[in-house]
């Protein structure tokens, strides 16, 4: 559902170039849940910010459910950015003045979508998650985690083919993190939600069901989980990262 074939990025112009991305290429299935890793500056953000359309490929080509997102104009991306890609964030970014029900439809009926239409995919997607009790309320009316379930709800309701997260846990403490992981790994297997985590922590990447890791704009190397513990798993990413070299505190 995604294909990412030879991109390239440059930074600057004349004598002071920086290539940020060298002929990274890689495919992404239908319902994966992939983390992208590496040290500062491998060039993982900027992968990920090609991706979402926030920034564009230097050289190469990016296709999401067939679409070369490089040919669309400028309107055709924010359409695109809003019906195909959904964004979790470190913070929750719910407007404290709607309610629950109101802040995961909200980008919907910015669309000017049939408000029935858009309490149905609320209702449906509120249910998976398990949020339907608290639609009535405000955020400040419900605890973090349900917060977090409300924030990845709005990725979702609109039935967005990719979810993007960079550096999703970043900011929370343990217990914030591994419950946000959770409900990650739920969207991936209980609603098939395609999802693609830039991160620096090992533990977060444990979670996903395959991992790519940069180095100097280039993929190292791949990592596929199987049917290995979790706990296994996360081992073994931490022998990636050593053999990546470099300050490994910034990668662990």
């Amino acid at each position: 559902m995604l294909q990412v074939t030879n991109i390239e990025k440059y930074y600057g112009n004349g004598g002071s170039v920086t290539k940020a991305l060298n002929r990274v290429s890689f495919r992404v299935e239908d319902g994966e849940f992939i983390a992208i890793m590496g040290a500062s500056g491998s060039g993982k953000t900027t992968l990920l910010n090609c991706i979402s359309t926030i920034d564009t490929v230097s050289a190469g080509q990016i296709c999401l459910d067939g679409i070369d997102i490089s040919t669309l104009s400028s309107a055709k991306l924010a359409r695109f950015r809003r019906e195909k890609l959904g964004f979790v964030f470190q913070d929750f970014n719910l407007l404290d003045t709607l309610t629950i029900e109101e802040n995961i439809g909200l980008a919907l009926s910015l669309t000017h979508t049939d408000p029935g239409s858009v309490q149905k995919k609320v209702q449906d997607v509120a249910q998976k998650l398990g949020i339907t009790d608290i639609l009535p309320k405000f955020p400040y009316q419900v605890s973090g985690g349900q917060k977090q379930r409300a924030a990845c709800a709005r990725a979702m309701v609109a039935g967005q083919s990719l979810l993007l997260a960079d550096e999703p846990t970043g900011a929370l403490d343990s217990r914030a993190s591994k419950n946000l992981l959770e409900i990650m790994t739920q969207m991936n297997q209980a609603m098939h939600a395609t999802i693609l985590m830039v991160t620096h922590d090992a533990y977060s990447a444990s979670y996903a069901s395959r991992i790519l890791f940069l180095k100097d704009g280039r993929l190292f190397n791949e990592l596929i989980r199987g049917g290995r513990d979790r706990s296994v798993f996360y081992h073994e990413i931490l022998d990636v990262l050593a053999l990546l070299g470099g300050d490994i505190s910034d990668v662990i």
